[in-house]
């Protein structure tokens, strides 16, 4: 190698795989590739780079042109058909137009003429870099696109739900398995990404995997992959979640709903990082952390025999609860709101306003189907509704028919309770805190908490 050059961005902890059967060769790429921070593995023949990469997730491979007398050009479709997104790229000191046209139709990526500079290695690393930057940026977007809807954010002014942010803020921080319970349309998801998004993997992929929708088999294809043969319609070796959560964080969306056989495998997958694609006896290794929610009582799970007490205990090092939207009334004006804004723009149209008795009823309504269904309320009203003025009719009627009742008024005939219990429910609905709905009202919070629980009961 020639004189070195300006060093370009550091690459830690990216893995990448020295095929080349020259020791002199090996040494010094290995060499220059862990200055700029790569962990790095360098071997000496295809059936040594194979091995290397069934043991561990490589992310860019140097292969030399001639190994020995074999090809690297034959071993690329191999090391793509076990890691479809590795980087490869062809060195060699035979440098031919035709050579760099078939490797290129092999899978190569790019094509580098021996002797090279340190910078030409540093600025292929930095190229892969970038590429896996995009692909990230690109599914991240596609995700977000794919939601046609906003994300539910995590402000709140429900102390509950304060406390169980600021403990997820804190795990954030580490690699332990997080375990997020919690009835459907309360924000698992959002809270799973936002502790990935907070944590030191936060560039690497998050993966969602709603396990209640497939079969037994299809998700542990879904999850670990599957080999060429494995099962009706397995046409091709296949990498699965966990292959495509590497670095990140893999979240299991309703996890109480898995079979027994494959809670086995996650439970391997937790303690020693390994597994098995389906239909193949090749063991492979993930650097991945677990995320998990589930709407069921996994303790019960436990004593009726559906769930193994060991995957809970692995799963639960950190346990959240995040309350229902009834226990956090205060919150459902704030998230209507921003709901209106929202479907207004897409439906380009100025934002309605929602009527005193539209308020009432979003505040009276009990929503089982949590912070979704009141999505699902505010975007149908936006859609149907044509006036400016948002009215009670513009929601289902289950949801409009708590505003029938007349709600109490200073003179009225109504009691004392009742006037106070009115009260209560319009200040803390335009209230962004507990605190400040206490201070409005001239009581302090815990008094305030208890009158909320008499009411609520």
């Amino acid at each position: 190698m020639q004189k070195d050059e300006p060093s370009l961005a550091p690459a830690k902890g990216l893995r990448v795989l020295v095929i080349d059967d020259e020791k002199n060769i090996r040494a010094t790429l290995a060499l220059c590739l862990e200055q700029i921070g790569c962990e790095v593995t360098a071997v000496a023949s295809a059936e040594a780079a194979l091995d290397a990469l069934a043991r561990q997730r490589q992310d860019l491979v140097f292969l030399d042109l001639r190994l020995g007398q074999s090809s690297g050009l034959d071993l690329i479709p191999k090391l793509l058909a076990d890691a479809p997104d590795l980087m490869v790229v062809i060195m060699t000191a035979y440098a031919t137009i035709d050579s760099a046209v078939e490797a290129i139709k092999r899978g190569a990526a790019d094509y580098i003429a021996k002797p090279f500079t340190p910078a030409q290695i540093r600025h292929l690393v930095d190229q892969y870099l970038t590429r896996r930057d995009l692909s990230r940026q690109m599914h991240d977007l596609e995700g977000r696109l794919s939601q046609a809807a906003p994300d539910i954010d995590l402000e709140s002014g429900s102390p509950r739900v304060r406390s169980v942010i600021d403990v997820a803020a804190r795990a954030a921080a580490s690699d332990v398995a997080v375990l997020l319970r919690g009835e459907s349309g309360t924000g698992k998801t959002v809270l799973a990404r936002m502790i990935h998004n907070l944590s030191p993997r936060a560039r690497s992929p998050f993966v969602v995997v709603n396990c209640p929708t497939l079969s037994e088999e299809l998700l542990a294809s879904e999850l670990f992959g599957h080999a060429k043969g494995a099962f009706t319609g397995a046409v091709r070796d296949q990498a699965g979640r966990v292959e495509a959560a590497e670095g990140g964080t893999l979240f299991l969306d309703e996890i109480g709903e898995i079979s027994p056989s494959l809670q086995a495998k996650l439970l391997r997958f937790l303690e020693e990082k390994e597994f098995e694609r389906v239909g193949e006896n090749r063991t492979r290794r993930a650097n991945v952390r677990m995320i998990a929610a589930t709407n069921r009582n996994l303790e019960d799970h436990v004593a009726k025999g559906l769930f193994r007490e060991d995957l809970l205990y692995r799963l639960n090092v950190i346990d959240l609860q995040l309350p229902p939207l009834r226990e956090r009334s205060e919150d459902t004006l704030r998230l209507a709101h921003r709901f209106l804004a929202f479907f207004a723009k897409a439906a380009r149209r100025q934002p309605p306003q929602l009527s005193p008795a539209a308020e009432a009823a979003l505040v009276a309504y009990a929503w089982p189907g949590n912070i979704r269904e009141l999505r699902n309320t505010i975007e149908r009203a936006v859609i149907l509704w044509p006036a400016e003025i948002i009215e009670p009719e513009a929601f289902p009627a289950h949801i409009s028919a708590h505003s029938t009742a007349e709600a109490p008024q200073v003179g009225g005939d109504f009691s004392l309770e009742a006037l106070e219990r009115e009260h209560i429910a319009r200040v803390l609905a335009r209230s962004a805190t507990m605190e400040g709905a206490a201070a409005i009202l001239g009581i302090d919070a815990s008094t305030l908490w208890r009158k909320r629980k008499k009411y609520e009961s």
